[in-house]
């Protein structure tokens, strides 16, 4: 039973590894270095579009989460010792 179960996960892990390769080939008489500069002039559009439109807006939402939590923290610091703490504190 359990050479059964072993058989069939190493094939499905061989029919993934199959299905998800691909092979870079350089086209005519071009050198392999081409094609891998040709591939990044197309993706580096995409990944250029992605990281304005997704990553820098997450990271300036996460930034203003910060800043909103320190500035409420050092409001109710303020209510409660009736002044600002200037210097960093210990945990």
């Amino acid at each position: 039973m359990k050479n059964k179960k072993a058989i069939a996960v190493i094939m499905l892990m061989l029919t993934l590894l199959f299905a998800f390769s691909s092979t870079a080939l350089a086209s005519g008489s071009s050198g392999v270095s081409e094609a891998i500069e040709g591939t990044w002039d197309e993706a580096s559009g995409e990944i250029r579009t992605v990281v304005d439109n997704v990553v820098f807006p997450a990271i300036d939402m996460i930034l203003a989460i910060f800043f909103f939590a320190k500035l409420s923290m050092s409001y109710f610091d303020y209510k409660k010792h009736g002044q600002f703490e200037w210097s960093a504190t210990r945990f």
